[in-house]
């Protein structure tokens, strides 16, 4: 196991009930994971609910980030919607200023930001995208960090444009040959199996590096490793996750610090 190996965040998305709609169990998350992405109203979350996961997270010593997508509710932030460069910065722009107010009123800021969904995706394989969201990041509020998909465009321009840039892993999604995440609309995307994603991750974090579908690994540092909470194992696979990072020497850790 590499030095870098040793210490390792795990995150998931939460705070994407909206109103009385409720989605995933973000108290048993928070139990486990070590950073919280939260929805800022747009795919996911209201001000209600973005106050009070943030005070959660904050009672339980969770970390927290802003998780903006795009304006799609009906599609949860998981349909491409087109947009042209400035408008995405000005969306994300918007979004950060919403986490950053409720995060600040629950008295536990944000100390990051990671793009949700669609929009998260497309920071990975556009480069004109990555380059949208770094700068409303870098424009509103350069400390904040960027939580970006290992070997995509925004973990690198993020890192070129100044900006600190952890890099993440997903423990429950399968990536292609070329280390993109593979499409949800294919059979195998999501990895439903707590014991075998437990192990994938393991064996990917043991070796630093994005294991593909056909077994090959794509060398990269690991910061961070997302358990999307939105699945119906999601709680399974983030302690089998945990545990078993745990049991191979890991420490798991928040990248981020509390402000």
């Amino acid at each position: 196991m590499t030095d870098h190996a040793l210490y390792v965040d795990i995150n998931s998305d939460m705070g994407e009930g909206f109103g009385a709609y409720r989605l995933g169990d973000d108290a048993a998350i928070l139990d486990i994971v070590s950073s919280a992405n939260v929805a800022c109203g747009f795919h996911g979350g209201d001000p209600e609910v973005m106050a009070a996961t943030f005070a959660m997270a904050r009672e339980k010593g969770v970390a927290v980030g802003a998780h903006p997508g795009f304006a799609d509710l009906w599609g949860f932030g998981r349909r491409i919607i087109p947009h042209s460069a400035g408008e995405i910065e000005r969306l994300v722009a918007y979004q950060i200023g919403a986490a950053q107010a409720l995060s600040t009123y629950a008295g536990h800021p944000i100390r990051y930001v990671k793009s949700h969904g669609a929009l998260g995706n497309l920071t990975q394989t556009d480069r004109s995208v990555a380059e949208a969201v770094t700068r409303a990041i870098k424009a509103v509020d350069p400390g904040l960090m960027c939580l970006a998909i290992a070997l995509g465009h925004q973990d690198r321009f993020a890192r070129e444009a100044g900006l600190t840039v952890k890099s993440e892993i997903f423990a429950d999604r399968a990536y292609t040959e070329e280390g993109f995440l593979v499409s949800r609309k294919l059979e195998g995307a999501v990895i439903h199996d707590a014991g075998k994603a437990a192990e994938r991750v393991v064996r990917m974090v043991r070796q630093g590096g994005i294991e593909t579908v056909s077994g090959k690994l794509l060398k990269t540092p690991i910061d961070s490793i997302c358990v999307h909470s939105d699945t119906p194992s999601a709680v399974a696979i983030a302690a089998r996750v945990r545990a078993g990072l745990e049991a191979d020497g890991v420490t798991i850790r928040a990248f981020a610090a509390p402000a």
